[in-house]
């Protein structure tokens, strides 16, 4: 794959140091002496490179890179045996755990083809999700435990724009998604840390009167849903920054729209209908539906991506159980641009969402979440999988319901009803 040169790429490439800026100052907010992985499709170099040089600017200790390549994922899946699919590479997920848990820190760039493996065996791609999130764990656990600070944010890549806008020439296409990264993300106006500074505020506030009601549970009503799911004990929201074990204050998404906690493992009980598809493993899921009892899935369906969705949920134990509950406002920015994104970090953020598998240690009370017995026991979920999926949509209603059974209005037609 040819990597553009900046005069050649079809967008304002000093926008890139900007992205790069917030990536690095607040999204991982990396402190000096601090190393840091970054992962990365090869199509995304002119941003890793900027963001390798702001943060030695910012006084890192090394920069480490992790390249990715389409072409050579398809090769694997086109050439490989089964008994292949069946393996991962342990050492290298074992080696990221050690360093993230000695205070390295996580950057991924996101810019691959959603849909790279849409013309795969679904077995065969199910075959290795499987594999490579059981070797994965290692590397997982530092991140969902929070222990270090993490960032995730994304690059027009070529396939992926295709995607978006598949009726522009490719130029166009990156060109208009780029430009969509750009003001999602905050850096189109001409002081984006204090933009991000902004937008936090009114997530602290969202997430301050979640925490102040400590609901037991939401109830959940829209179209094909009607969903109660319960929230863990001692569960605390979060929404935007947060400060990891490292004693870090980073912003993992960018862009972020919700304010998220962890749900009760056991206590998930109604049917819920996606809102929106979801892409996972490079298949397209859509039209899913599913029903809940005593928190576990037990009728699913899809409309598309069926087979892939049922070996999703068979991934282990605790992957048809729930780890994160999302709520996100209708009108966010990134449902307002009426896009579909073909990606989870930004169609999750136009729209409610729950996820299955592993909960976010970092969403209790005081100490729960920095042992996995007292997150066990207060209901958090354990799975090598963690996948979100949108149930949010201008017709959604929600009701925090206490433990004493009184209701109070969460969300009504997709909005927050107490703003």
């Amino acid at each position: 794959m040819t990597i553009l040169p900046d005069e050649d790429l079809p967008f304002d490439a000093t926008m890139l140091d900007r992205l790069a800026e917030v990536s690095i100052r607040v999204g991982l907010n990396l402190q000096p002496e601090q190393d840091l992985i970054i992962s990365a499709p090869v199509e995304a170099l002119p941003l890793v490179r900027r963001l390798a040089a702001e943060a030695y600017r910012n006084g890192a200790g090394v920069v480490t890179t992790l390249l990715s390549d389409d072409q050579l994922t398809l090769a694997r899946f086109e050439n490989a045996s089964d008994e292949s699919l069946d393996r991962a590479p342990g050492w290298m997920f074992e080696a990221m755990g050690a360093a993230f848990n000695d205070n390295t820190a996580r950057l991924a760039v996101s810019a691959a083809n959603p849909l790279l493996l849409a013309g795969q065996d679904p077995a065969r791609v199910a075959r290795a999700a499987k594999a490579t999130s059981l070797a994965a764990k290692p590397a997982m656990e530092p991140i969902t435990n929070f222990s270090t600070n993490w960032n995730i944010v994304s690059y027009p890549g070529r396939a992926w724009a295709k995607q978006v806008f598949p009726g522009m020439s490719e130029a166009d296409a990156v060109a208009s998604l780029a430009k969509a990264i750009f003001s999602i993300s905050r850096i189109d106006c001409d002081d984006p840390i204090s933009a991000w500074a902004d937008h936090q505020m009114t997530l602290t506030e969202r997430q301050d009167w979640l925490n102040e009601k400590n609901f037991h549970s939401l109830h959940y009503k829209a179209p094909g849903t009607d969903f109660t799911l319960g929230l863990a004990d001692g569960h605390e929201w979060k929404g935007g920054a947060s400060t990891s074990l490292n004693g870090i204050s980073c912003t993992p998404n960018i862009p972020t729209e919700e304010v998220f906690t962890t749900p009760h493992a056991h206590r998930a009980e109604g049917t819920v209908r996606a809102s929106k598809p979801l892409v996972h493993m490079g298949t397209v899921i859509d039209g899913i539906e599913v029903r809940f009892e005593g928190g576990k899935i037990v009728e699913a369906s899809a409309e598309v991506g069926e087979a892939v969705f049922l070996e999703l949920i068979e991934t282990d134990e605790g992957a048809s159980r729930l780890g994160e509950v999302a709520l996100v406002p209708h009108s966010s920015p990134i449902s307002e641009s009426g896009l579909l994104f073909y990606n989870t970090l930004y169609d999750e953020n136009a729209s409610c969402h729950i996820a299955l598998g592993q909960c976010y240690s970092k969403c209790f009370k005081g100490d729960i979440g920095n042992d996995k017995d007292a997150v066990a026991e207060a209901g958090g979920n354990s799975s090598n999988i963690h996948v979100d999926w949108m149930i949010g949509s201008a017709e959604l209603d929600i009701d925090g319901i206490s433990e004493d059974g009184q209701r109070t209005p969460v969300m009504r037609s997709g909005e927050w009803a107490f703003e």
